[in-house]
Parts: structure tokens; C-alpha cells; sequence
């Protein structure tokens, strides 16, 4: 396999040894996969189309090591975002490992979803607090809307003692407007007493059966607690909607990302148990993919 030379002459030189390290594995695009990786290594805010421009500069010997670092794992079959330790949320850059999920483009749009609910009122006044489940709700980047949205105030929620490290971690490094919690804890016991305008939570949604079924470079790398939710893949989102009215003031919303095979059944649930006002609505990719239900006024 190849090998990095010592001190490449240049990051063109740097690119051109790991784009044959990544194609000796199979990896397909490797140029552009070794050229996404240096802009994501060397960050802020630094996008391919830079390094390809700055492809003749000296490079610093501790960018390479890091970017090596980057390049082994992908070799290794790790998925890009634990590659190279960071990930984008919305308006954010965060640190990332195997400690948590990695984000998709789906719960960007659950954020965005709810920031516009809150905007408009439409759960009664401005929201002041709110609550992600379990999963990894915390260091998936449930709390990083308080950089846009009216709250005052936050409380994260992680089951994992190790997602909730990273998300304190994150918070560290974005240092949000408002005050945020994370707690430890499974789903809402971590809150108990506390009332809230909104709960947003992205629970584990699968079936042990379709956990098999994922790729590999999601079943190998990802926590699978914050997959998998009992046999029918509800046991969670049971769980959130059965106890999330004693936390909700009046008009208070839940939210929920759901697994669109799923949604319409998790709104029947929603329905059967006295939730008001539940709505389904589409992903940017036109799948069923979130669960809103408001709490009826004066329950």
C-alpha cells in the first residue's frame, strides 16, 4: 500500500500520496475524497476548492499529521465525519467520534421545523425551555438551535455517559446564547418536575431486524443504542409520547423525528393518546420524517 512521503513539498504533493492510499482501498474518488478531507482537517471554514487553490504551498508538519490521521482512517473504512473528528450542524462546526451519531441532514430539518413553530407562536407563547430524548439528542445537535431560536434556557438529555461528555464538549466550544444542561438519563426521567414550552427529541427508531440491514459503515462505527428501540422500533417514541404532557405547559409542543415507515402510525399513537393538533411533515427529501403534536390548552 502506499506510503506518505516524510515531508511532502507541497499539499498537492500531500493530496497526491493519500489519493493513492485511499484508491489502493478501494475507495472510490479518492483525489476528491483526499482533497475534502485536508479542507475538513485544516478548518475554518476552509472548502476543497481553497486547497486546490493553495495545492503549491509548503504545508505546515502539523496539518499533515493530522491529516494522515484522517486518511488512516478513512483507509480503515471509518465514516468521513469520525475521520476527521468534526462535523457541520446548520450554522455550526462541532467536534465529533463514535461517542455519538452522526448528524443527518434530516434532523437539520426537525430544527429548522421547529425554530419556525416557535417563531410563528404557534405553541402558545415563545418557548423558554427546552428537552431532546435519548439517543444521542444531546451531541447530535438537538441544543445547537438556541443559537437561533427564542429560548432562555436549555436542558439536553443523553442516556449515554459518553455522548453526554462529547455534547458538554461541543458546548465548550460553541458557547450558545443561553444556558445549557445536559443531563444524564433515559428519555424524560432526567427532567421530572420540570415544565417546558417544547420537547424535541430524535429517539431510536429501528427494529433489531433493520439495524442489520443498515450499512456496514453505519452498524460498525455508530452506537447502536441510539438505533434501536424495542421490537417494533416504538419504545421510545411510546415512551416520549405518553410521558411528555406532565413536562409540557399548556400548548406545549412535541416534536419528533420518525422513521418514515412509521410516521402515520406514530401519529395514530399520538391521537390515541389526547395529543391535539398532530401533524406529519416531509423531509427535504419528501419522506415522512417528523411527528408534531401540540398539548390542548388548559390539560
Amino acid at each position: 500500500m502506499p506510503e506518505p512521503a516524510a515531508h511532502p513539498s507541497s499539499i498537492g504533493a500531500a493530496l497526491n500520496d493519500a489519493a493513492d492510499r485511499l484508491a489502493a482501498t478501494g475507495l472510490p474518488g479518492s483525489r476528491r475524497e483526499a482533497t475534502m478531507l485536508w479542507a475538513a482537517v485544516q478548518g475554518g471554514g476552509t472548502k476543497p476548492g481553497d486547497v486546490w487553490l493553495r495545492r503549491d504551498q509548503e504545508p505546515a508538519p502539523d496539518l499533515v499529521e493530522r491529516f494522515w490521521r484522517a486518511v488512516e482512517r478513512r483507509s480503515n473504512g471509518v465514516p468521513f465525519a469520525y475521520a476527521v473528528g468534526r462535523t457541520s450542524f446548520r450554522t455550526l462546526d462541532l467536534t465529533l467520534d463514535p461517542r455519538a451519531l452522526i448528524p443527518r441532514p434530516e434532523t437539520e430539518g426537525l430544527v429548522d421545523l421547529v425554530l419556525r413553530k416557535v417563531g410563528k407562536r404557534e405553541t402558545g407563547n415563545v418557548a423558554r425551555r427546552r428537552i431532546s430524548g435519548r439517543g444521542v439528542d444531546a451531541s447530535r445537535c438537538r441544543w445547537p438551535s438556541t443559537v437561533e431560536g427564542p429560548f432562555d434556557r436549555v436542558i439536553a438529555v443523553e442516556r449515554s455517559p459518553e455522548a453526554a461528555a462529547l455534547a458538554r464538549e461541543n458546548v465548550v466550544l460553541v458557547r450558545p446564547p443561553v444556558p445549557v444542561e445536559v443531563r444524564e438519563g433515559d428519555l424524560l426521567a432526567p427532567v421530572a418536575g420540570e415544565r417546558c414550552r417544547a420537547i424535541v427529541a430524535n429517539p431510536p427508531y429501528l427494529t433489531e431486524a433493520e439495524y442489520l440491514g443498515l450499512d456496514q459503515t453505519v452498524r460498525l462505527f455508530e452506537p447502536r443504542d441510539a438505533l434501536v428501540s424495542g421490537p417494533d422500533g416504538l419504545a421510545a417514541t411510546r415512551a416520549l409520547l405518553a410521558g411528555a404532557p406532565g413536562l409540557l405547559e399548556p400548548g406545549g409542543l412535541l416534536a419528533l423525528e420518525v422513521d418514515e415507515r412509521r410516521a402515520q402510525r406514530v401519529a395514530r399513537l399520538a391521537r390515541e393518546l389526547a395529543w391535539s393538533r398532530v401533524t406529519v411533515h416531509d423531509d427535504l427529501f419528501g419522506r415522512p420524517r417528523y411527528v408534531l403534536a401540540i398539548l390542548e390548552e388548559g390539560a
